[in-house]
């Protein structure tokens, strides 16, 4: 069966190292958008950090969508309709920023409009990979978003959350997890999205379910669908898809359930698998 949806994810996965989509792997999607397939961005980004990778990749053209905090949302990028939505409750989401209170060096962040809030702007940096890494500036300009300090963000969230993400060093994010979870673990979704990164969403959240959600009354098959992914939180989609594809440079675990492992995203793997799997592109090209 054809190739009709192309779903990815972003970080380590559509963009290499430098947060670029390489040309080759442009071309290739570019192409199978003009062979009639529709690109789906699923991502932990919220909707603003996706725009503009929508915009280059053509996908307010061709009907794209964008999955956005790790399924919470999905946005139809040509009409901007919201077709999925189901967040944080506000009583959910005071639990959550109220416990982590508990944790000193746990950052919350969330977001809302054009801005997103933490606890301290200038308490921005943790250790990776033995570098300090300016975290919140990071994930604030990756969002599109202007930083605003708010000292208690449970007292001041009147209003319904897509995600609560937090940061730490990896090493305290490993070692606090569990306690940092215990109250919601029967609640809500509460996932490590990267070394640094442990959010949380509404209960049975995940890529999986939003993209099922949307896709099936459109008259998708799973049979029509390809899934790239790398880490821990793109598990429930390559699952999903017909053909469930891991970057070289994924984890483990998404390799072990994925049907194929591609190269890596600094080498082209969605463009690989694409002409492997699409051979019309190819001789397109």
């Amino acid at each position: 069966m054809s190739i009709k949806v192309i779903i990815m994810d972003v970080d380590g996965t559509l963009t290499n190292n430098q947060r670029i989509v390489t040309p080759k792997t442009k071309e290739a999607l570019l192409k199978a958008e003009e062979k009639g397939a529709i690109l789906i961005l699923a991502s932990g980004k919220p909707t603003s950090g996706l725009m503009d990778l929508a915009k280059e990749l053509k996908m307010d053209k061709y009907h794209g969508l964008l999955v956005a905090y790790n399924g919470s949302k999905v946005i139809d990028c040509e009409t901007k309709e919201v077709l999925f939505n189901q967040a944080l409750s506000i009583d959910e989401g005071k639990a959550v920023l109220e416990h982590m209170k508990k944790f000193e060096k746990v950052r919350p962040m969330i977001d809302r409009d054009e801005y997103m809030f933490v606890n301290n702007v200038y308490d921005n940096w943790i250790t990776w990979k033995g570098e300090p890494f300016d975290v919140i500036q990071y994930e604030s300009r990756g969002g599109k978003f202007k930083l605003c300090e708010i000292e208690d963000l449970a007292a001041f969230v009147d209003f319904p959350l897509n995600k609560i993400l937090t940061t730490s060093d990896p090493e305290y994010l490993q070692e606090h997890y569990q306690a940092m979870m215990e109250p919601f673990k029967d609640t809500l979704s509460c996932m490590f999205t990267g070394d640094f990164y442990f959010e949380f969403t509404a209960q049975s959240i995940d890529k999986a379910k939003a993209l099922d959600t949307v896709l099936t009354p459109m008259g998708y098959k799973k049979e029509e669908m390809i899934a790239f992914g790398d880490g821990h939180n793109d598990a429930s989609m390559v699952k999903y898809a017909g053909i469930g594809v891991a970057m070289e440079n994924a984890v483990q675990a998404l390799k072990d359930i994925a049907d194929e492992v591609t190269l890596s995203n600094e080498n082209d793997g969605i463009a690989q698998s694409l002409y492997k799997h699409m051979p019309e592109i190819r001789g397109a090209l």
